[in-house]
């Protein structure tokens, strides 16, 4: 081959690649405007760390992420106060017609403080402890001090799915003793719990960190392992909702949450992916 065919042959490949480059970068999605989501506190810091990744790689969305409980999600999307609703539990037939879009699955671990001495209860002691029949932490092995009961407030998409997993079954349906004390959030919950030694609660796995010890339930640890392979016992869906099926940017920011490197935000984050 001549120098000057050679020439030719690299002039012709540099245009190429240059040419396959413009297509690629056109093909790239060029994302901008808001989206705004509320509801379960349980989906808020997993929703928060979602939307910044997403607004990471599109710098022009903004995507602003509250709280205030799963039935504040519900109502909120389907008045049209927000795009995106959040809920911890299922979603009942007098709140629809809705579009659930499953985000994750989550555990619910029942937490003391590290120092307790109790490790492990079984599945209807919890439910005999949050109805106040077991009020003593000896009738559980442990020391002879009452019970302090904490629990979320009423409507909390964790405490729904609490009460329908625990405290209803076997029928009849118990309810949590009048005594406890609500917080409006898990992490109220889990602050309240991590500094009295006699207290009891229940939050989500996402919340879960050495200011209170997860206890077994029924002899299985509360870890994502056994909740995804459906051991442990008190597991919950985690939904993002929409009024209808979405469009434009709330569908691209969904899509983003349920892709596999969303997913991979779920997994790192101690919930359960649904990859």
């Amino acid at each position: 081959m001549t120098m000057r065919a050679s020439k030719k042959w690299a002039f012709l490949i540099l245009t190429g690649v240059l040419v396959l480059s413009m297509v690629l970068v056109g093909c790239g999605k060029e994302l901008s405007g808001t989206v705004t989501e509320a509801g379960s506190t349980t989906v808020q810091p997993l929703a928060e760390l979602l939307a910044d990744e997403f607004m990471n790689k599109y710098p022009d969305v903004q995507v602003t992420i509250g709280g205030g409980g799963s039935s504040v999600g519900i109502t909120s999307v389907k008045n049209g106060t927000v795009d995106i609703g959040a809920a911890s539990r299922e979603i009942k037939d007098e709140e629809l017609p809705i579009v659930k879009h499953l985000l994750a699955r989550d555990g619910i671990a029942v937490v003391v403080k590290p120092g307790n001495s109790v490790s492990a209860l079984t599945k209807a002691q919890v439910r005999d402890i949050f109805g106040g029949v077991i009020t003593n932490w000896k009738d559980v092995g442990g020391p002879d001090y009452d019970i302090n009961v904490v629990v979320r407030e009423s409507g909390s998409g964790t405490r729904t799915a609490f009460e329908e997993m625990v405290m209803a079954k076997p029928e009849p349906a118990v309810s949590i003793v009048g005594t406890a004390l609500e917080q409006n959030s898990n992490g109220g919950v889990k602050q309240v719990v991590g500094r009295d030694s006699y207290a009891i609660g229940f939050i989500s796995f996402g919340y879960i960190d050495n200011t209170v010890k997860a206890l077994s339930i029924d002899g299985i640890e509360a870890t994502a392992e056994n909740a995804k392979n459906e051991t442990y016992p008190i597991v919950r869906p985690l939904y993002f909702l929409t009024k209808e099926a979405p469009t434009g940017l709330v569908k691209d920011f969904i899509d983003f949450c349920l892709s596999d490197e969303g997913q991979a935000i779920v997994a790192d984050e101690g919930y359960i992916s649904i990859s």
